[in-house]
């Protein structure tokens, strides 16, 4: 994996642009305003420092983004290092508000007992809270990063969506 710088540049008076170059040309990133609301930002190609489009984001918005880019990135990693273990495998199970675990620990779901699966982190608003303990609280958004069997995945998937 090939490491991307990261710019920070401080905007006085509005807050913090954290971006970075894609092989295109143009520059991606985020804006953090001083009032605490998040811009994602795209420049245009022929001038890095012109924007092409921004999007504000909620902090729930921006955490759900976060989650979606950066647990796959988890599981490819996870899935190279378990390459060489036949039959098990790693992946992502969303689980959303209104479900049945949403407000429950990890000890209440107890899946690694029901289905041999094991949770060995959780992505939440971009955060990674790796080996999640029995007493970790659980809020809908969460993204689980889980390890087991093919079976054992798929009714742990069944099991967060329907309890």
């Amino acid at each position: 994996m090939v490491a991307v710088n990261v710019d920070v540049t401080p905007l006085p008076g509005i807050g913090v642009r954290k971006d970075f170059a894609l092989d295109n040309g143009r520059r991606v990133g985020v804006v953090t305003h001083r009032d605490g609301t998040i811009e994602l930002i795209v420049s245009k190609a022929e001038d890095p420092d012109a924007c092409l489009a921004s999007l504000p984001l909620t902090v729930e918005e921006a955490g759900t983004l976060a989650n979606l880019l950066g647990a796959p990135q988890l599981v490819a990693q996870l899935n190279e290092e378990h390459r060489e273990l036949p039959g098990i495998s790693t992946k992502t199970l969303p689980l959303k508000s209104g479900s049945p675990y949403d407000g429950h620990t990890l000890g209440d779901i107890d899946l690694r007992h029901r289905t041999g699966v094991s949770v060995v982190a959780v992505m939440r608003a971009g955060q990674v809270h790796p080996s999640p303990t029995p007493d970790f609280l659980f809020t809908g958004g969460d993204v689980l990063v889980v390890v087991g069997t093919a079976d054992g995945l798929e009714e742990a998937a069944r099991i967060l969506k329907q309890g």
